[in-house]
């Protein structure tokens, strides 16, 4: 009987094994996941912080019966190596899992910086449950938190934080907040708002060492040493790939695969955070690490598993990803979509109030619409991704757009209704 083999219980595993359960009845499913805990969200961990969730409420599935109903197969544990030759899976229990086809969806893993310190008690990651019931110990209503790190996760967390009543201090090593999702000006505007709700930011900053004891003494390279009762360590995420060392499964920042989710290893697939995947707008393999690209990743590669241990050719391709970011700091709306930063050959138009405290800005390469920030600007954000994530051809209204850049439900009508590109602007009508 045909066995597959899953790597990561996240939402891209649980995905992939219920595509897979769906169109393969019969079939073996092995999910393996390395924490105690049900299959769960990690982008459930902030409303979990906040109160509004408890830890179930974090779980992917509510049926406990779920899995088992579905005959797939969950062993935790660590996985230690792969060895793709053999179609051979080694866990750290000592046991071995032969398989016909593997899906790697490992995901993520924290960044830890090399920071004198850093491994001292009251320094944590916000990443897993465990980390969340450490946090939630400490960081009780006053307690002084320093964050390091002010990216989009980064923010995620201190909306989390700033709720449980904290005395919140921010240091990010970029000249502004956000700064792979933002540019100079609308970092600068969510730093401005940030601070205009008392947390403390530190931008352009480091931080040198963390002294253990209670508080923890954090030296930043400002010259300043601030008192901590709680370090959050939120410097970044990279592929969670290391195991794959020497396995053969070809890997750059994240595990290359082509249209179909498969690796340069027949049988092999990859999607989700550890997957580097075409981006359909700059045209060049990223690692996007979001949840609406990772589940579209499972679903294809699942189909494609199904199809490889059929003997058929591949059922379905993936259309590429998209850049796309829509975040809430603190009740300021702000977005990233596409190639943000337009690179070259690229035209620009921007648009700033400073004092409604709304930015538009949009990258054209042609007439197409590639990439685009706002803050602030929360009409018309399913229209801007349309645009991008459409690739429309937008004619004589991009000239409009670079006039006021605020039309862009009207170029979309204008421009995207005749390419048949147009049910992004429908669905924003009917809101």
């Amino acid at each position: 009987m045909t066995h597959h083999l899953i790597l990561g219980a996240g939402p891209a595993g649980v995905i992939a094994a219920e595509t897979i359960r769906k169109h393969a009845p019969h079939d073996t499913i092995t999910l393996i996941g390395d924490e105690p805990e049900p299959p769960y969200s990690r982008m459930a961990i902030p409303y979990l912080l906040m109160g509004n969730v408890g830890e179930s409420g974090t779980y992917l599935r509510k049926d406990p019966a779920h899995f088992e109903g579905l005959k797939v197969n969950i062993v935790r544990a660590l996985v230690k190596s792969v060895q793709a030759a053999t179609k051979t899976v080694v866990l750290d229990n000592g046991t071995s899992i032969q398989f016909d086809t593997l899906l790697v969806a490992t995901g993520s893993h924290p960044v830890r910086p090399p920071i004198p310190g850093i491994e001292s008690a009251g320094v944590h990651s916000c990443w897993t449950l465990a980390d969340a019931r450490s946090i939630m110990a400490l960081a009780t209503r006053g307690a002084r938190v320093l964050q390091l790190g002010a990216g989009f996760i980064g923010c995620i967390i201190m909306e989390a934080l700033a709720a449980r009543g904290v005395e919140l201090s921010v240091v990010e090593m970029g000249d502004r907040m956000v700064p792979r999702m933002m540019g100079p000006t609308a970092g600068g505007m969510i730093r401005d708002w940030v601070e205009s709700k008392g947390v403390q930011v530190f931008t352009g900053t480091r931080v040198e060492s963390i002294a253990p004891g209670q508080p923890l003494q954090v030296t930043l390279s400002n010259g300043k040493t601030v008192a901590a009762d709680l370090v959050i360590s939120a410097a970044g995420v990279r592929p969670a790939i290391g195991f794959l060392e020497g396995s053969g499964i070809k890997c750059l920042l994240g595990i290359l695969t082509d249209e179909h989710l498969q690796t340069n290893v027949p049988g092999v697939f990859a999607a989700g955070d550890c997957a580097e995947a075409l981006d359909k707008v700059s045209g060049k393999m990223i690692v996007s690490a979001i949840q609406p690209n990772a589940a579209e990743q499972a679903r294809v590669a699942a189909m494609n598993m199904v199809a490889y241990a059929r003997g058929r050719p591949a059922a379905c391709n993936l259309k590429g990803v998209t850049q796309i970011n829509v975040l809430d700091t603190l009740g300021l709306i702000s977005t990233s979509f596409g190639d943000w930063q337009g690179g070259p050959g690229a035209e620009h138009v921007e648009l700033t109030d400073t004092a409604a405290g709304r930015h538009l800005s949009l990258q054209f390469h042609g007439d197409v619409l590639v990439g685009c920030n706002s803050v602030g600007w929360t009409d018309h954000v399913g229209v801007m991704r349309g645009l991008v994530e459409g690739q429309v051809h937008l004619g004589a209204w991009k000239d409009k757009l670079k006039q006021d850049p605020t039309k862009l439900m009207e170029a979309y009508l204008g421009s995207a209704q005749a390419q048949g590109k147009w049910a992004g602007a429908q669905d924003e009508r009917r809101r």
